[in-house]
């Protein structure tokens, strides 16, 4: 590991291993611990800095030369204990880095008797490196202050008492008691209660998500009003949050492809920075008998401003804020590369069911005949669909709710495997079913037909209502025997997303103009689909590897290609795509795993923020190596042509570091927040 792969690790969760009490404890006993890096290094150099000013009174005032010597060797101990070890492990390693040339360049100063320069750049050095920790800390920081998010202690319930536990106790089963005003300590089930919980951290939802009997609730989500009980589906170390924590501490790890270019780049740089120093130390001299001591001085100024600290650094510190500033926002990069890859998209590819869509069938269209209204024809289709288990009738049930419609009581129900179901209600026999079926009894109404057609046009199932006019007798009305009136239909379909248009609309505005839609089901409904949200290109009818096939055919004819997918069939084209998204379902262990890119709340209208994150981390990216290179070659310029003293050297180098690393912290950490804040108040003005 090089001295800068160290210095990156003051950007990662180095402190976290990822399960949660594990990491927990280890980071309380970090923070206590006084003799880390992070605490020593900063009062090392006000030691270093007093040291120097010491040395320059004693030699101004004529004091003695112990005194000068010890200030001296206490600035150069204290300035380079830490760079003279990360320099020693890299020797160890067969590897030479930007601390050895700094720490080299520190003694030939002082070889020449000029302690004064070495010791300066040494607390230049020092400096930037705190600077840097400092820094890139506040993207650490954000990831790192999600453990605050875990309560301490929980209330279990044993029988009729509760009995305070640590989290780490929690048991899968163990029932929660959560209180107003609590977080909730693991992923769980609500047993029992109502409530609102302020899901933000997790899934990004701004407004508080109602929870009730059946619903699920994540570890580190704020309870509000209400009292819960929440059976735990996870200990604490495996809940969404915890997979979070990790998966984001991974991520930092991952490098970027710039980035691992520019550590095999940094390590035959300094090599050759190193050999070109040690020629321009000994040809001069020989040459043009210049003197070796002034000459053996430049060489030195020459190694420290030719260091590429800057260009090395940018990068990481680049793309771990744009990680963290993800992060907070719930777009989970899986890395670096995936970062990077993520602005070089031509084209997404989108499964529809739980992508585009909710993924569960809805009632969208009540149509009744002139003499219902819309409610009536509704009740009375939930209530024979009451006794159903068909998939559709939760659909029909739960639009009756939605509408404060409550369905009677049912007698003689029966059900016909493929054509539909039939119940007596309020003395009078009523058919469900399809409209092939229930065309035998009485042809459709011509007003029907025309709605029917117009509603399949548009990819939905349609359900028909018939009910028997002078009949008790199901058999009776199923052979035609009796007169059944039509009471109108239904129209059920997997309801596109709200937010799915606009979302489609933000992507394209982003720069990505190629969409697709996969999805294995039929054209018709396919094309109805992608017709509502602004997509052009389908592919229907597909199998999990057909969409794969896809990804890659697509791939080699447009680009680098996107998947949107749930994580779970589409997990082919996932892994076929240069970037995978999965939506998280908030956090669900397949879209965890099997994705590069996670929407941890399932909302489409993040991927335009990826996208934009994307990009604009690579243009800081960018700016930063183009800003590291200009300085060193002015830098290096200023050597030759106005013989550039060693400390406005040591100055300019260790500045441009300092700059680089702040400006991806400004620009990648803190300007999305504030943009995100300035959406929230306008939003809030507007309405």
């Amino acid at each position: 590991m090089s001295s800068y792969e160290r210095r990156k690790a003051t950007i990662n969760m180095g402190v976290l291993t990822g399960a949660f009490n594990q990491s927990k404890k280890q980071d309380e006993s970090y923070e206590r611990h006084w003799l880390t890096k992070e605490w020593l290094e900063p009062r090392l150099v006000v030691v270093t800095l007093i040291a120097i000013i010491v040395s320059l009174i004693a030699e101004r005032s004529g004091a003695a030369a112990w005194l000068i010597h010890a200030a001296n060797i206490t600035a150069y101990v204290a300035g380079g204990i830490f760079g003279t070890k990360a320099a020693l492990e890299g020797l160890r390693e067969r590897q030479i880095d930007v601390d050895m040339l700094m720490i080299l360049a520190a003694l030939g100063a002082a070889s020449v008797n000029q302690w004064h320069e070495g010791a300066i750049l040494l607390f230049l050095f020092s400096l930037s490196n705190v600077l840097q920790t400092y820094a890139i800390g506040r993207s650490r920081q954000a990831i790192k202050s999600l453990l605050k998010l875990y309560p301490e202690q929980a209330r279990v319930k044993d029988g009729a008492t509760t009995k305070i536990v640590h989290i780490d106790q929690i048991r899968v089963g163990d029932v929660v008691l959560i209180q107003p005003g609590e977080r909730i300590p693991v992923d769980g089930i609500v047993r029992d209660g109502r409530s609102a919980v302020d899901q933000a951290p997790i899934t990004g939802e701004s407004i508080p998500v109602e929870k009730n009997p059946g619903d699920t609730v994540f570890a580190g989500t704020l309870n509000q009003r209400g009292v819960l009980d929440i059976e735990a589906t996870q200990t604490a170390a495996n809940t969404t949050l915890a997979r979070i924590i990790q998966m984001v501490e991974e991520a930092q790890d991952s490098k970027a492809p710039i980035e691992r270019r520019l550590d095999i780049f940094e390590q035959y740089y300094a090599m050759f920075i190193i050999g070109a120093v040690a020629l321009f130390i000994v040809v001069p001299p020989l040459l043009m008998a210049v003197d070796f001591q002034d000459n053996f001085y430049r060489a030195m100024v020459l190694m420290t401003v030719a260091s590429p600290c800057a260009l090395v650094i940018s990068t990481p510190a680049s793309f771990i804020s744009a990680i963290a500033a993800g992060a907070r926002r719930g777009v989970l990069f899986k890395g670096g590369a995936y970062l990077e890859a993520m602005a070089g998209v031509q084209a997404i590819a989108f499964d529809k069911t739980g992508t585009l869509t909710i993924g569960k069938p809805s009632v969208t269209d009540v149509i009744s005949c002139s003499e219902l209204s819309d409610d009536e024809l509704l009740s009375v289709a939930a209530t024979v669909e009451s006794r159903s288990e068909h998939p559709l009738a939760k659909a029909v049930l739960e639009a009756a709710t939605a509408r404060g419609v409550t369905p009677g009581t049912v007698d003689d129900f029966e059900a016909m495997t493929g054509r539909g179901i039939a119940a007596k209600v309020d003395g009078r026999v009523v058919h469900l079913g399809s409209i092939g079926y229930l065309e035998r009894l009485n042809p459709i109404p011509e007003h029907l037909a025309a709605e029917r057609v117009r509603l399949e046009n548009e990819g939905k199932t349609v359900i028909g209502v018939i009910r028997a006019n002078n009949c008790d007798d199901c058999a009776a009305c199923i052979l035609g025997v009796s007169d059944c009136d039509w009471m109108g239909i239904l129209a059920i379909a997997d309801r596109v997303r709200p937010e799915a248009k606009n979302a489609i609309a933000q992507i394209k505005a982003s720069g990505v103009q190629h969409l697709a839609l996969l999805t294995g089901d039929n054209e018709r409904v396919a094309r109805a689909i992608a017709h509502e949200v602004g997509i052009e290109t389908v592919y229907a009818g597909l199998m999990p590897e057909d969409k794969a096939k896809i990804v890659q055919q697509w791939s080699e004819e447009v680009g680098m290609v996107a998947m949107v997918g749930d994580g779970v069939n589409d997990a082919p084209a996932l892994a076929t795509a240069a970037v995978g998204i999965a939506m998280g379902a908030a956090g669900t262990d397949v879209a965890l795993e099997t994705a590069d890119l996670v929407l941890m709340g399932d909302r489409l209208e993040l991927i335009a923020y990826a996208l934009q994150m994307s990009k604009k981390a690579r243009r800081v990216v960018l700016q930063n190596i183009a800003f590291s290179i200009a300085v060193i070659l002015v830098l290096i310029a200023g050597v030759f042509v106005v013989r550039l003293p060693l400390p406005v050297g040591v100055l300019g180098h260790e500045g441009s570091t300092v700059i680089v690393v702040l400006n991806g912290l400004i620009t990648l950490l803190l300007w999305p927040e504030l943009q995100h804040r300035r959406g929230q108040h306008d939003s809030r003005i507007s309405s």
